[in-house]
């Protein structure tokens, strides 16, 4: 434990060295579930960086033990060293034992490790479990992997209604599902397009998925304008 808490200290020590106070204030900003004094201000290629250059001197797996971390930008470089994990069932693990402790849209949104890209099967005993969670960056995150990786050829029509099911009241659930919905529109929209022509998702998150699917480039104007007329 103590070698654990020498990496972690380490690791801040860099973390602060590349900080940026207008970056950290920015960020603050986006981030209202974050406290403030918990952003260092340290932009992406930076963490990516230093992510990788854990890994290969292998002092990565002490930090991942290290929870619940005490900045942002750990929560971050967290998510960037399991999206590099070589093992399918490691990643599942760490990332079964990671979304607890998930307090904010942009960790959630950074998790998707690459293993997953071209065989994702794996994943999908974890999101019928994580779909079931009370927590709310565990529930986005479940929705955000499945926008992500059961899309394309890996999709199933059954994924969107058990997107569709959940009921919650947090925004930044009900961003995702309507992210999630905007994305299947374009996709697969003779699957997806029954779910708002009956009326299936919360009138909100209609509206927040004709919103997006309209703002898109993938749609034409006129399935633009029939999303349109489905507001209600």
């Amino acid at each position: 434990m103590q070698a654990d808490k020498i990496v972690t200290n380490q690791i801040q020590l860099e973390l602060r060295q590349s900080c940026e106070p207008a970056f950290a204030a920015f960020q603050a900003r986006l981030l209202p579930t974050v406290k403030a004094e918990t952003i260092i201000g340290v932009r992406t290629p930076a963490l990516r960086k230093l992510a990788l250059e854990l890994i290969r001197q292998g002092s990565a797996g002490a930090f991942l033990k290290v929870l619940p971390h005490a900045f942002f930008e750990e929560n971050q470089l967290h998510a960037l060293i399991l999206n590099q994990s070589p093992d399918s069932r490691l990643a599942l693990a760490e990332m079964d034992r990671f979304l607890p402790y998930l307090d904010n849209w942009a960790t959630c949104d950074q998790l998707a490790p690459r293993i997953f890209k071209k065989q994702p099967q794996p994943l999908l005993p974890f999101i019928t479990t994580w779909l079931t969670s009370p927590e709310t960056y565990t529930l986005r995150c479940a929705v955000g992997l499945l926008l992500r990786f059961f899309l394309d050829e890996h999709f199933d029509p059954i994924y969107l209604s058990w997107v569709a099911q959940i009921q919650s009241a947090e925004y930044y659930v009900n961003r995702m599902i309507a992210w999630y919905f905007a994305t299947a529109l374009a996709k697969q929209y003779e699957a997806a397009i029954p779910y708002l022509i009956e009326r299936k998702l919360s009138r909100r998150t209609q509206l927040m998925t004709i919103q997006k699917a309209v703002e898109s480039r993938c749609q034409s104007p006129a399935v633009k304008a029939y999303l349109k007329a489905l507001r209600y």
